[in-house]
């Protein structure tokens, strides 16, 4: 068992209420800003749809059910390389069942795989970590905790908690450490499976000719995407994290319209596709830490602290299945290009957080995905 195993230590999430009188006295008090008459959601988030979700959260919302939900679950934390890590361990009931490592993305954590955790747990061991600097994974241990040095945490928490053959997926920025992980760990890694995956030109000739209609859409899409966040988080995380630090109402605001743009069908609102609960769930996680800073530290190390590498980047080896969501612009040449694509599903429909648009289509497309390498 994983409370057996050396520097592992069981965990139990238990915010004061102390904590909890604070946020509500905050969004008591919240100072509220004019807007453009009639613009909508085009210039970011509404304020009477924000003073509706803001007031739900204060009364409607209960911290302490869903903290107990959360709760339900084996929780551990365990320290590698100097970083704190906490993660749920949810063993299958069978033994031979493969173990899988879950990985999420910003602005998501733990929370997002709670809808897959049973039917996953019929195949395989679950780990499902909070990504260094995300959630109870914290304080980071320093600067350059970036996709890789992350891959080999998780490579070395697999190994701490025994596993010797296991698989990965991952989503946003859990895709980007999911491959690497398969890069660092191929002895091990039996299969890599993602979705939101980031395709990206290489800057060889052709590579542009011959792209289907919905290929070339996807790149325009790419092309026209507005990625203020990444700009903020890449350049500024740390002033931007004053902010959303000493505002519950500007969290939800920042992370909401996420939630907004990313979710099918965009132009419906959040809880149209997760429940308004959940969304809550993931924003007081962020308030209740306090690390708005700490996890947009990673577009830093990625955007501003590495340089981009030159030429074509190496191939993975590892098996790798793509499932690609309505949201989502990955494109197939370009995959291969990268990874060892053995699988490729085209969904057709959900957005950006499958795990809790599209709980069952993931759950079958991992299924689907671990069984062809078996």
């Amino acid at each position: 068992m994983t409370n057996s195993k050396p520097g592992v230590r069981p965990f139990r999430i238990d915010i004061p209420q102390a904590q909890l009188d604070d946020l509500h006295s905050r969004l008591a008090g919240t100072r509220w800003p004019d807007e453009v008459p009639g613009a909508g959601w085009s210039r970011g988030v509404p304020v009477e749809y924000l003073r509706e979700v803001a007031g739900y959260w204060r009364n409607g919302y209960d911290w302490r059910a869903q903290e107990a939900a959360l709760n339900r679950y084996p929780q551990y934390l365990t320290t590698i390389d100097g970083q704190n890590l906490h993660f749920l361990h949810v063993p299958s009931s069978d033994p031979d069942a493969t173990p899988l490592l879950l990985l999420h993305g910003w602005p998501g954590g733990v929370v997002d795989f709670l809808d897959v955790i049973q039917p996953l747990t019929a195949s395989f061991h679950l780990v499902i970590p909070s990504l260094p600097g995300f959630g109870f994974s914290t304080p980071l241990a320093g600067p350059g905790m970036n996709a890789d040095r992350m891959a080999g945490l998780f490579v070395a928490l697999m190994d701490r908690l025994g596993y010797e053959r296991y698989g990965v997926h991952g989503y946003d920025w859990g895709s980007w450490i999911a491959s690497r992980v398969g890069a660092r760990d191929p002895e091990r890694v039996a299969g890599v499976h993602l979705t939101a995956l980031v395709t990206l030109p290489a800057g060889v000739e052709g590579e542009m000719d011959g792209l289907s209609e919905i290929e070339q859409q996807r790149w325009q899409r790419m092309l026209t995407f507005n990625d203020g966040y990444l700009q903020c988080n890449a350049k500024r995380p740390q002033t931007v994290g004053y902010a959303l630090t000493d505002s519950p109402v500007g969290q939800l605001a920042w992370i909401v319209e996420k939630f907004k743009e990313l979710t099918d069908p965009e132009e419906g609102l959040p809880e149209e596709s997760i429940d308004r609960d959940r969304i809550l769930t993931e924003v007081s996680i962020y308030w209740l830490t306090g690390t708005a800073a700490s996890a947009a530290q990673i577009y830093y190390e990625e955007f501003s602290a590495t340089a981009p590498p030159e030429g074509a980047p190496r191939k993975g080896t590892v098996p790798t299945g793509v499932l690609v969501s309505r949201h989502d612009n990955a494109i197939r040449r370009w995959a291969e290009r990268d990874h060892h694509v053995v699988h490729w599903t085209e969904l057709g429909k959900g957005g950006h957080f499958l795990a809790m648009e599209e709980p069952a289509l993931l759950v079958d497309d991992i299924r689907a995905f671990f069984e062809k390498l078996t």
